[in-house]
């Protein structure tokens, strides 16, 4: 497991160059987050992708295990008001209602989470039939064969592969239950 970025470094997680490397926008018309889409948002660190989502979905539930990012989190997307909401915890260990979201979008943050196969059991019970699941890790960190494990954990749960694409920086796959 790659240690979570600790939230006294979250200045790497928004900043200009990543802002600048990062088609936000695109990350989530390939997610297929639409304006009447209610998203689960797991890792959502300091808000680098919550607040496109606020402006974008229905509803965003943020996932956020770190209380100093939260903190930033809260801050971020007060504008927003109760179209997002912050659920603080562990994805594998919060209890979440079941069918409730039209879209569960994991960016950059899977291969950090300690009990993957509790995670992956939350969060498919928490994904509506026909709903999406969307995984973007870094490839530097995230080798092509643990994208096809996660992928296949994700399918053992009713999940099948939609997309799956490798770049320089990230891999993605997106899933359809």
């Amino acid at each position: 497991m790659s240690p979570v970025c600790p939230s006294w470094l979250s200045f790497i997680l928004y900043n200009p160059v990543r802002k600048a490397f990062t088609d936000r926008g695109k990350v989530l018309t390939e997610s297929g987050v639409t304006s009447d889409a209610v998203v689960l948002e797991v890792g959502a660190g300091n808000g680098f992708l919550t607040e496109f989502l606020a402006e974008r979905a229905r509803k965003v539930y943020a996932v956020e295990l770190q209380d100093g990012m939260i903190r930033k989190l809260r801050n971020r997307t007060l504008q927003f008001g109760d179209k997002v909401s912050i659920i603080p915890g562990d994805i594998a260990s919060i209890s979440l209602k079941e069918e409730f979201a039209d879209l569960c979008l994991l960016y950059y943050c899977f291969h950090e989470v300690s009990d993957k196969i509790k995670a992956a059991d939350n969060i498919s019970k928490a994904v509506k039939t026909g709903g999406i699941l969307s995984i973007y890790e870094p490839a530097m960190e995230v080798g092509k064969p643990f994208m096809q494990k996660t992928a296949a954990m994700f399918g053992q749960r009713g999940f099948r592969k939609e997309v799956e694409r490798d770049r320089f920086f990230t891999r993605f796959v997106r899933l359809r239950k």
